[in-house]
């Protein structure tokens, strides 16, 4: 082929030709001699920039002893230090030697070739509320800024999520050296009450293997890593154990009482490729080996995670990020496909979605690190099932939010209950209300007990009123209102804090009977889980469930139980409250110890709490469940305090009217508990 295309090339087109080449050939050696000769004045000019840069945008001086050319690609510093200004020294290093590929170069890629230094020393110090690393964590924009003018209003730039991805991808990749020698590096946290240090004596990288020890604190703990880095190829794998120890945080436990603990953990970054060239993959996984975890704010007992496998894929596009539902997450036998995407165009939306392949149902229990759900501890289940969650919320449109939680069941059946033996339930047994995370006493439930009422011995009103308010399709649903959770999901993002609830009487219950009062984050998902098996499996019955849960609700202060409150507000019996009373005790249930601030010194129910009463009145009476009532009332007025509870008559005086009442704040608290009601929230002091 050579040799055809020789044989049609002329003897002058062949002179002309290697002219040219001679030609650049010449040129390029001119100009590499040029910079050659100059490259000193071009570093120079280099580490201006630099500084000046540093000390402009982020107020931070970059002292350099002395910086020259040790190798024709090769730059040496000695004596480097980075100080903040008004600050502390933030790193210094006696000497670092660094070379720089030529090839890359040439397309304007800055990649490191080797890497030597020592004597390398980083302090993070932070007094009162001053560190001298803050300027790590703010724009330079917001370091350094020029007022705008009224004629220049701020504009916002669309960014390529999946282009700035790549080149923050590439600017960590390509300054890994091929080759690297470090000796005696520290870093060291310093703040009022706590000093941690981390010593590397020696890290080395050969040819992408990476081999080095951490100590901590003077050989408090030390660590073992190594991995193997090419980042040309964008491929990354590192592992960190402890030669059989276990690699602990004691900063963590310090800082924020976190006990963190594990053998193994490992790390790889396995792909990176576009497609299309417009969707960014990057492909990693994770592993973890014997993690133990203790904090009271995650659970009571030190919780412990075996072996914990991640495989994730996130895909970036110009204006989204997604983390792929062909990741999973392995526990144990349990996999779970994790689904996230997060969109910025042409407004911002959030999806979520997590689904299970169909597996044993005893999978599930068996993944739980241990410690984490003590109810659940011992539970043996048969049978199979498959989840699957759909979650999405438009932050210009809350109110169209999706939210479907299904679980899919074939012969599932618990076949031992473990420490939350749900059928107790169907039984008496003693319930033990708590304050300020203190028990208050012991309540029988059951005929034992003389103000145990039968759901049957209690007024159908105060039934079918707390039903209006709290849980309207609580015979009907199976544990959980989708409707509901997509309601709160909604308020609460319009609210930017958390306003409502989705709370069945289900939960509700579950909360009272079978957890304990430690609010730990794990909490909520335990009493989801144990309201599925309650549920599911027809445990307790609907109406079992209702009568255990009026007689242990909390209707004020030391008053549990729909006996103790029809006795203790009007002097009655539970089947002899009206319409009135029952809508009263209802409206109450959400802030049980607010309850007395609605009535006035001749017991009679204050004026603002009318509406209420016409609200729910109107609600019952279209559902049937209360006759209708033409002036809307709804016994409002016919409810009367006893005697001993109503407040004293009110001193009228000039000094009196200028101020407001008394209790002013809490009746304010109150009507703000109504409407919580009237608009369906959940935010019940009943746990």
């Amino acid at each position: 082929m050579v040799r055809r295309f020789l044989s049609r090339v002329t003897r002058k087109q062949l002179i002309i030709g290697g002219t040219i080449v001679g030609v650049f050939v010449v040129a390029g050696v001119i100009a590499g001699t040029v910079a050659y000769h100059k490259r000193e004045a071009l570093l120079a000019a280099t580490m201006e920039r630099i500084q000046s840069k540093l000390a402009h945008d982020y107020q931070i001086d970059l002292e350099v002893g002395s910086a020259y050319f040790s190798g024709l690609t090769t730059v040496t510093f000695e004596s480097m230090a980075l100080v903040p200004h008004g600050r502390q020294p933030l790193a210094t290093i006696e000497e670092l030697s660094v070379s720089i590929k030529l090839f890359p170069l040439l397309t304007g890629d800055v990649r490191f070739g080797r890497l030597r230094g020592h004597d390398a020393h980083v302090q993070l110090i932070k007094k009162d509320s001053v560190s001298n690393y803050d300027f790590l964590f703010r724009s330079a924009d917001t370091l350094h800024t020029t007022p705008l003018t009224p004629e220049e209003p701020r504009t916002e730039t669309t960014v390529n999520l999946a282009q700035a991805a790549n080149r923050m991808l590439n600017n960590v990749l390509y300054k890994i050296p091929e080759d690297m020698d470090l000796r005696d590096f520290t870093l060291t946290y310093r703040d009022d009450s706590t000093e941690q240090q981390i010593s590397v004596p020696q890290a080395d990288i050969d040819n992408g293997n990476l081999t080095t020890s951490v100590y901590l604190n003077d050989n408090e703990a030390a660590w073992q890593i190594e991995g193997k880095l090419n980042p040309n190829r964008r491929q990354l794998y590192i592992k960190a154990h402890a030669n059989g120890q276990r690699i602990a945080l004691p900063l963590l436990e310090r800082k924020l009482g976190l006990k963190l603990s594990f053998d193994t953990i490992e790390t790889r970054l396995r792909e990176v490729y576009w497609t299309h060239n417009e969707l960014l993959h990057i492909k990693g996984e994770w592993t973890v080996k014997n993690l133990h975890i203790n904090h009271w704010r995650i659970a009571q007992e030190e919780v412990t995670l075996p072996d914990a496998h991640i495989d994730a894929e996130v895909i970036v596009g110009g204006d989204h990020v997604e983390l792929s539902n062909a990741s999973t997450v392995t526990v144990e036998n349990l996999v779970v496909h994790p689904y996230i995407r997060y969109n910025t165009q042409p407004h911002k939306t959030y999806a979520l979605g997590l689904e299970t392949p169909e597996m044993e149902a005893q999978d599930l229990f068996d993944a739980f690190p241990k410690g984490l759900f003590e109810s659940l501890e011992g539970i043996r289940v048969s049978g199979r099932i498959q989840y699957k969650l759909d979650a999405f919320l438009d932050t210009t449109n809350p109110d169209s939010v999706r939210f479907d939680s299904h679980m899919e069941q074939h012969d599932f059946k618990v076949n031992a209950w473990g420490h939350a033996h749900i059928p107790e339930i169907n039984t008496t047994f003693t319930y033990t209300p708590y304050e300020d995370e203190k028990p208050v006493r012991d309540i029988v439930v059951g005929p034992q007990n003389p103000q145990f009422v039968p759901l049957a011995d209690i007024s159908p009103y105060l039934k079918n009123a707390i039903l209006t308010t709290e849980d309207p399709s609580f015979f009907s649903h199976n544990g959980f209102v989708e409707e509901a959770i997509r309601s709160s999901i909604a308020i609460n993002f319009k609210e930017k804090a958390f306003k409502r609830g989705g709370s069945t009487i289900s939960m509700q219950l579950v909360k009272n009977v079978f957890l304990n009062r430690n609010k730990t984050i794990v909490r909520k998902l335990e009493e989801i889980l144990i309201v599925w098996l309650m549920e599911s499996t027809h445990a307790v019955s609907k109406e079992r469930m209702y009568e255990v849960y009026l007689n242990i609700i909390e209707w004020g202060r030391n008053v549990y139980g729909i006996s103790e409150a029809a006795r203790y507000y009007f002097g009655k019996h539970p089947a002899q409250l009206t319409l009135g009373e029952s809508i009263y005790l209802a409206s109450i249930v959400p802030r049980p110890k607010t309850g007395l601030y609605s009535f006035n010194y001749e017991g009679q129910l204050k004026p603002y709490i009318a509406s209420y009463f016409s609200y729910i009145g109107n609600i019952m009476a279209r559902r049937g469940l209360a006759p209708a009532d033409s002036s809307g009332s709804y016994g409002f007025y016919a409810v009367s305090l006893r005697e001993p509870l109503r407040p004293e008559r009110p001193v009228i005086d000039t000094l009196q009217l200028e101020q407001p009442p008394t209790d002013f704040e809490n009746e304010l608290e109150h009507v703000r508990g109504l409407l919580d009601r009237i608009f369906n929230t959940s935010n019940s002091e009943n746990p």
